[in-house]
Parts: C-alpha cells; structure tokens; sequence
C-alpha cells in the first residue's frame, strides 16, 4: 500500500499526529482530518464525513473523548458504513480495554470493513506529559479517584508504530491488538517515576470525582468535559486492567517501552519544568 491515500481522523492529536509522522517519512501520502482543519471534520456533523472520506483507500478511526460514551458505538458503526461504500477497505480502530461502550463500537467496525484492526489500549503515559494531567502534574500534586489500582501504562509512540503498520503492511487484518506497557505501576509509582525523571516531587492524592473536575477546573478544563472522564475513570480503575497484555510485542516484535524510559523522554524535553526550559 505504499502509494495509498490514509485518512487519519484526529490527525493533529496525540496519537494521530504521531501516525501522521511515520506515514509521510515512508513517503505514504496522509490526509489530515481534524475539527480546525482546511476542510474541518467533526463527528457530530455527518455532511463532514464524505469529504473527508472520498479518495482514501485506508482510514485510523479515533474518537475523543471516549469510545464508551453512550450512542458513540452506533455512530462509529454509520462511518465505517460509509467509509466501506466509498471505497475504504482497510480501517484501524484506536480502542479503549475494559469498557463495555467500547467492544460495541469495535464489533461495528469489525462487521463493516473488508479489513479491520482494533488497538485495545491502556492508560496513555503521555497522559501526564500532553494531556488534562499535566496541569496537576507541574503543580506537583496528582488527584485521581484511582485508589491504590494499578494500570500498565502505554507510550503512544508503540501504539502510533502499530497502527502505522496496520495501515499500510499485511499481517495485521482481522486482529485486536490489546497493548500496555510492560509492567503495572500505582498512581503512586507513577508519581514516583515522575518525580526522579523530572527531578522534583511529584505526590499522587487519591480523590473523588468531584476533586478530580475541581482540580482541571484550574487549567481551563470545563466541567462538563471533565466530569464524564472522571466517571470513566472510576468505572475503570478498578482493578479490571491490572493485567500486562502482549499486542506490542506481537504487533511489532519487540518488547512495550517502559515508563521509566518515556518519563525520562518527557523530563529531557522541559515539559515538566518550563521555566528552566524557557530560559535555556
């Protein structure tokens, strides 16, 4: 498929601008779909959906902010319709482990296209480094209502790797690829790893819900956004993912990239300590 058309929904976000990347350095033409592109793309606006479709012969599909969210599934299920009849064959599904939404807008995907792939993912590591917890993370204080629940965290750079691959290499057709990092680590662990990559302390407060919203609150982060997130997570982290997976090194032979290496990537950026990084 080297000289295909991939549409990358999301493309300038955290794991599709990734997979924007690595297609065009392998000279593979990708299409940018995203809210504030040339040609805007939005979910919730099907007259979006066909131009950014028409021409495309493989598509990432990724919706935020989750795929469990009620009546996501039977959306997720008209596009990949729509995108088969216009000639979309290969579709790679960015999928979330553990929730039930989810696996109904896998199956959609999976009864729709002529090739499917389904990247089941953990927790993002680049959460804490390109997300809603950096704010907290800078401020030295992570609250969460994670208890003492422990999740192999991924670094998005494996995932963006396989879902690259399944865009454009064969071998990957009609697989999930469940994929975590190699090892379980606590919200206190990570606040740990955190803190020695960074070189400053970082402390984890187990919270509720409500402290969760209250604590984004103070980065812009509007309630109504943070708050079904923070149901998500207490519906999730409960101990149901605290489990390694192996779809990394399936999918690519070679062992999932450890926590401690992205927090050492992210600390040597200056993510973490910007003030030090702005007078460099």
């Amino acid at each position: 498929m080297t000289n295909s058309n991939v549409l990358v929904l999301g493309g300038t976000g955290r794991t599709g601008g990734r997979i924007v990347r690595r297609l065009r350095d392998r000279g593979i033409q990708a299409r940018v779909a995203s809210r504030r592109g040339r040609e805007p793309f939005r979910w919730e606006d099907r007259a979006t959906w066909d131009v950014a479709l028409r021409g495309a012969s493989a598509a990432y599909l990724c919706y935020s902010p989750d795929l469990a969210f009620p009546g996501v599934a039977e959306m997720i299920g008209e596009f990949a319709g729509r995108a088969r009849n216009l000639g979309v064959d290969r579709m790679v599904l960015l999928s979330g482990r553990g929730e039930a939404g989810a696996r109904a807008s896998e199956k959609a995907v999976q009864e729709t296209a002529a090739q499917w792939t389904v990247i089941r993912s953990s927790w993002f590591a680049q959460n804490f480094s390109e997300h809603f917890l950096l704010g907290p993370t800078l401020r030295g204080r992570l609250v969460l209502p994670a208890g003492d629940v422990r999740e192999p965290f991924i670094d998005i750079d494996d995932l963006a790797e396989i879902a690259s691959a399944a865009l454009t290499e064969d071998g990957h057709a009609g697989t999930v690829y469940e994929v975590t990092g190699p090892r379980l680590l606590s919200m206190h662990d990570v606040a740990a790893e955190i803190s020695a990559a960074a070189g400053r302390n970082i402390e984890y407060v187990p919270g509720t819900a409500e402290e969760f919203v209250a604590d984004v609150a103070r980065d812009g982060v509007r309630p109504d956004d943070a708050r079904p997130l923070a149901e998500l997570f207490e519906s999730i982290l409960d101990g149901r993912n605290a489990s390694i997976a192996t779809g990394v090194e399936s999918a690519l032979g070679r062992p999932a990239t450890d926590f401690t290496d992205y927090a050492r990537r992210a600390a040597a950026s200056g993510i973490w300590n910007p003030r030090i990084e702005s007078r460099a």
